[in-house]
């Protein structure tokens, strides 16, 4: 049920799908999410005609093997969750796709059950 957009710099096929195994295996072992539970957008931007954007705010020296991963879920994850979701990820990144914990740049948005449809055009989840 997360939703995962994952935006990459110059990454092939291999480092996508790495990058993408990466963020759902985490997600999977700090915040319980099941195994066939998978829904993502992996895109690669060339650096003409699609780029990012980076400066060292806070203090951290990125490159260009920066990784944005924005995570959409339903609500409900302690604090500590996230903590370890993120350095998870970082660490996933690194074993998975080559890429430094430092160029690993994660957003999570929590929302409701009745902000999801997965197809059909019903709200599976909301509680009538």
């Amino acid at each position: 049920m997360p939703f995962v957009r994952i935006d990459a710099l110059r990454a092939g096929p291999d480092r996508l799908d790495a990058l993408g195994r990466a963020v759902h295996d985490a997600l999977a072992e700090t915040v319980g999410i099941p195994y066939d539970d998978r829904f993502q957008v992996l895109t690669s931007h060339d650096g003409t005609t699609g780029t990012l954007r980076y400066d060292g705010f806070p203090g951290i020296r990125r490159d260009d093997d920066l990784v944005y991963v924005a995570i959409t879920l339903r609500s409900g994850r302690t604090p500590e969750q996230k903590k370890a979701l993120y350095r998870r990820i970082a660490e996933l990144a690194r074993e998975y796709a080559a890429t430094e914990p430092r160029n690993v740049f994660v957003t999570l948005t929590e929302n409701e059950p009745i902000d999801w449809s997965f197809g059909d055009g019903i709200a599976q989840y909301a509680m009538d």
